[in-house]
Order: C-alpha cells, then sequence, then structure tokens
C-alpha cells in the first residue's frame, strides 16, 4: 500500500512537472475558467443554435448576425470541420445534444460528400444536397479524415473509422507521392492529378499530417506509422526553413520554394500540431526535436507577427505586411504559447498566452451576436459585416484552442 502511495504521488508530481504545473498556476486557472466559458456558453451554443439547415445537414453560410443564407453551397471543409467539432464535444463535454448534432454531421457527410463511386469527398454540394464541385481536394479530404476518426473516437461508430480509411487509402493511392514524399495539392473527381502552379504547398500537408496523427491514435496500423513518421520529417525538415523559422508555403514537386511569405498563424499552430503528432507516434528522439522546434517557431512568431497593441498579424509577403488579426492566429497563438510553456517551464510563455487571450476578450468576441468576428483590422476596428460561417470559416480553430485548454489545464 505504501508503495502504491509513493507510486500515485510520483506520477502526480510528474505530470505537473510535465505541464510546467500547470494544475497549481492561478493564472493557468483563471486562462482555463475563462476559456471553457467561452466554449461552452458562446462558440458551441451559436453553432448548436444557427448552423443546423433544417432542409438537412448545416447551413453553407451564416451572416455575421448567424442568420442563414438557405440557397449557399455547402463546403467539405466546413462539414468535415463540424463533424469534428461537435464530436470533440461530445467527447469531452458528455453532453448529448453534442453526440446528436455530432452524428447528424457525420451521417450528412457520409451520405452527400462522400463519392461512392471512385471514392474519396467532394469539394462543395449544392443547397440540397447534390454534388457541385466534384474535384478531390487533398486538403479537404485530411479533414474529412480528421473529422470521422474524431467522431469514431468519439462515439465508437465504426462506419465512421471504415470511411476514414478508405479515405486514407484514396490519399496514398492517388495523393502521396512516392519519389519525393509528401501530398499532392489537387485531383479531378476520378483522380486525375489537376496541374496547378503549386503542386505541394505547406497548407495542405500540415493538415495531412493532422489527420494522420488523428487517424493513428484509433487505428494502428503499421503502413500508418510510416506514413506519419515521413510526414513529420517532411514538416519539420522540407517545410519549414529552420534558418528564418518559418513554413515556407508553396512548392514544387520536389519541394523547392516558389515564393517568400510568413504566415505567422500558421507557423505558431504548426508549432504545437508537429508536438502533438510525436506524441502519438510515441518516438522519443523524433519528440525531443520537435520540442525544440516549437520552443523556436513561438520565439519567433511573438518577435515578428505580434502587434504591439496586441493580437497576431497575418502574414507577410515580401516587403507587404498584411496586419489584420483574422479570428483563427488569435486561437492558434494561444495553444502555441501554452504549448511552449509547458514544454519549457517558462513563465514567459504562459504570460504571452494570458496577453492573448485578454486581448481576445476584448477585441474578438462578438457580445451581441455571438462567436467571435472574423477579422478585426489593424485599427482595433472588428469587421462585423464579415460571415460567421462558409467553406473557411468555421468553429474548429476557436473551440479547438478550447477543448485543448480543458485537456492541458
Amino acid at each position: 500500500m505504501k508503495n502504491l502511495l509513493i507510486t500515485i504521488l510520483f506520477f502526480v508530481a510528474a505530470t505537473c512537472y510535465a505541464t510546467g504545473k500547470s494544475a497549481e498556476d492561478p493564472k493557468a486557472a483563471q486562462l482555463k475558467q475563462e476559456i471553457v466559458q467561452d466554449l461552452t456558453e458562446n462558440i458551441l451554443p451559436f453553432w448548436a443554435n444557427h448552423a443546423p439547415d433544417p432542409s438537412g445537414g448545416f447551413y453553407g453560410v451564416l451572416n455575421f448576425d448567424g442568420t442563414p443564407r438557405p440557397g449557399a453551397m455547402k463546403g467539405g471543409i466546413l462539414n468535415a470541420r463540424l463533424v469534428w467539432t461537435f464530436s470533440t464535444a461530445y467527447r469531452m463535454l458528455n453532453d448529448e445534444k453534442y453526440l446528436t448534432l455530432a452524428n447528424r454531421a457525420q451521417r450528412y457527410f457520409l451520405d452527400h460528400f462522400i463519392d461512392k463511386e471512385l471514392g474519396g469527398s467532394f469539394y462543395t454540394l449544392n443547397a440540397d444536397g447534390s454534388p457541385l464541385d466534384s474535384h478531390k481536394d487533398t486538403y479537404q479530404n485530411a479533414f474529412a479524415i480528421y473529422g470521422l476518426s474524431e467522431h469514431y473516437r468519439a462515439t465508437g461508430n465504426k462506419e465512421s473509422l471504415d470511411a476514414a480509411i478508405a479515405i486514407y487509402n484514396k490519399l496514398i493511392e492517388h495523393a502521396y507521392d512516392p519519389v519525393n514524399g509528401g501530398f499532392i495539392e489537387s485531383f479531378a473527381r476520378d483522380w486525375q492529378m489537376i496541374n496547378v502552379e503549386s503542386p505541394k504547398t505547406m497548407n495542405t500537408n500540415l493538415h495531412v499530417l493532422e489527420a494522420l496523427t488523428n487517424l493513428y491514435r484509433v487505428w494502428k496500423d503499421d503502413g500508418l506509422k510510416k506514413h506519419l513518421q515521413e510526414e513529420i520529417d517532411i514538416a519539420a525538415h522540407k517545410i519549414l526553413n529552420q534558418a528564418t523559422w518559418h513554413e515556407q508555403l508553396f512548392f514544387t514537386m520536389d519541394w523547392k520554394n516558389q515564393k517568400e511569405i510568413d504566415s505567422y498563424g500558421h507557423d505558431i499552430e504548426f508549432s504545437w500540431l508537429l508536438v502533438e503528432a510525436a506524441e502519438v507516434l510515441g518516438d522519443e528522439a523524433i519528440l525531443k526535436d520537435t520540442k525544440r522546434i516549437a520552443i523556436q517557431l513561438v520565439d519567433v512568431q511573438l518577435k515578428q507577427g505580434l502587434a504591439e497593441t496586441g493580437g497576431l498579424r497575418y502574414e507577410k509577403d515580401g516587403d507587404r505586411l498584411n496586419a489584420n488579426r483574422e479570428w483563427w492566429p488569435q486561437a492558434e497563438t494561444v495553444l502555441g504559447c501554452l504549448n511552449a510553456w509547458q514544454i519549457s517551464g517558462e513563465q514567459k510563455y504562459l504570460n504571452a498566452a494570458v496577453q492573448e487571450w485578454e486581448w481576445i476578450k476584448t477585441n474578438m468576441i462578438d457580445r451581441q451576436y455571438g462567436e467571435w468576428y472574423s477579422n478585426v483590422k489593424p485599427d482595433g476596428t472588428p469587421q462585423k459585416d464579415r460571415v460567421k460561417a462558409d467553406q473557411w470559416r468555421c468553429p474548429y480553430h476557436n473551440s479547438r484552442m478550447g477543448f485543448e485548454v480543458m485537456k492541458r489545464l
């Protein structure tokens, strides 16, 4: 009994140390309380109340005030992210209303977005659920894997896991580059490669990494493990420029960089997603290296991307700075800083997370209509006419921040 007690105390102490003593830090406790409150009383209710379409699935566009555009097309990216969001909400909050929404999102995605003849998922649908743009976008199919594997993780629904594996197999068959590694950007419905200026991109391969990570959590396949390890290596050593500590965004097939753009939000998002992938992979040497990379990435983004008045700027394209504060880099900044704090134990990273959250509370949360503004201009003015939902505007980034804070703190 005494030995068991010692073991338990050692485990608790080790856990607190590994997470930057988050369990006993009052700043972290307050941060968690406020972010979880925003998740459960603002973000998730907005989507639960406004997004469901009585004619089936979810509306493709929600205006800034939450009113729908019933005739708008329905995007595969948005719908895959809704599968993920509501599934995670049910898994972490154990609230039956989110199970209902998760199952609704999963059923609509499987019934309408999946190409039952040629495999993979369609890019967009008409408002009535019929295919609109039937090309196979690797980025969007990665999110299909991500969402469906999460639905299986939350519910145990084998149909979701089978669908996620089937899409993964299609990507390995058609989108994976066996010569140079990584995943190619875009294909026609029949999986014939579409010639585009940049056949490989950071954004697609970053979220393929995320999809492979989540699928490997629930399906310990040896081939998947090999691809996950390779994608970690490609992200860390081909996409990331470790001289500048910025990801390169657009590539040729053999990974030659085509443009010089610093995307601060993607870089700080990458910092913690890379560590997460290594943790799920379970290789200690790779994990150690990803933690080193994560700290460097956060340091550079805070130095170069964070505005003096608060909020993470969008990007720098050559000499042109886009200083807009889009909603999603703000959420990723909180997570990147928390991850750096938990890796290093250095208080400055927790302070940076708290300061970023204070900026979000003051400037980004829409107190009138709910959710967050999609963009805040450099002068601090929110763009109140920007939509709250479309193919690219979703609950994935800011809800994920809330879920990660619940888990980490």
